[in-house]
């Protein structure tokens, strides 16, 4: 799926499979972004940070073409902008910026939050990507914790794991924040969710500190609110060993289905 074809200068193009709920996933289409971009920077820059919008639904019958634009080549940093489009115009815009290291300090302020490791907790996942290990939903505060990985080994490329950690980094916002809806029950039937329409507006993501998206992470979702069908939502993902590595912001639409007739 990452593995993009060169269609022209700064033009890739990329494929998704088909996913339950119909449309493609909004973190395969970030991670193919990040990684078209990431074709026109030099190696001695890491992603350090994304801001994406989806425009619209995707089509898993299509293929996807990744236009990319050098906005700029710094000593520093280098700013690139991606459109995805297909047949129907443009289903995502990105600005992705990269970092050269530096070394300078490092101070850590976000901790994690205590959670029993993967080994203890039952795995599920509806994409052979990626695993996930789901932590019981704290009822008081409704944060949402799952421990997740890539499934597969993405060898030593830092941006093949940037694009790792984009691609489950839209798993988890949605379902932050569908606790927080008057209308959702504690304890419901799985079918139950089906009554919210939701979809992922806006997506961020900053690259704090060196990781792998193949080993375990544990992504601990922060619900900000809801007002007028929009949602806010913000995460923040440690090591196995607590260490921050990154954070991520996503804005949800999030509306309770009318049954028919009302």
């Amino acid at each position: 799926m990452i593995e993009l074809e060169s269609h022209g200068a700064d033009t890739y193009v990329g494929t998704g499979p088909a996913y339950p709920w119909g449309g493609l996933y909004g973190g395969q289409i970030v991670a193919q972004a990040l990684r078209a971009c990431g074709h026109t920077v030099d190696p001695a820059f890491r992603p350090h940070s994304l801001h994406a919008y989806f425009i619209r639904s995707g089509d898993a019958a299509e293929p996807i073409r990744f236009e990319v634009d050098r906005l700029r080549n710094g000593r520093s940093f280098v700013t690139r902008q991606v459109v995805a489009r297909q047949s129907g115009g443009a289903i995502l815009t990105m600005i992705a910026s990269f970092h050269v290291d530096e070394t300078d300090a490092s101070v850590q302020v976000a901790t994690a939050p205590d959670a029993p490791s993967p080994g203890e907790l039952e795995h599920d996942t509806w994409s052979p990507m990626f695993e996930r290990a789901v932590i019981e939903r704290d009822e008081v505060t409704r944060r949402r914790l799952a421990w997740l990985r890539v499934s597969a080994d993405l060898g030593d490329d830092p941006l093949l794991h940037a694009c790792g950690l984009a691609y489950v980094s839209d798993d988890l916002p949605t379902e932050s924040l569908v606790a927080h809806h008057p209308a959702w029950v504690p304890d419901r039937d799985p079918d139950d969710d089906w009554r919210f329409m939701s979809a992922s507006l806006d997506h961020a993501v900053w690259f704090h500190r060196p990781f792998r998206a193949d080993d375990w992470h544990l992504e601990s979702y922060h619900p900000g609110g809801l007002h007028g069908a929009r949602g806010l939502t913000t995460g923040h993902f440690f090591d196995l060993d607590g260490t921050h590595i990154a954070t991520v912001a996503q804005e949800v639409l999030l509306r309770e289905r009318r049954q028919s007739g009302s």
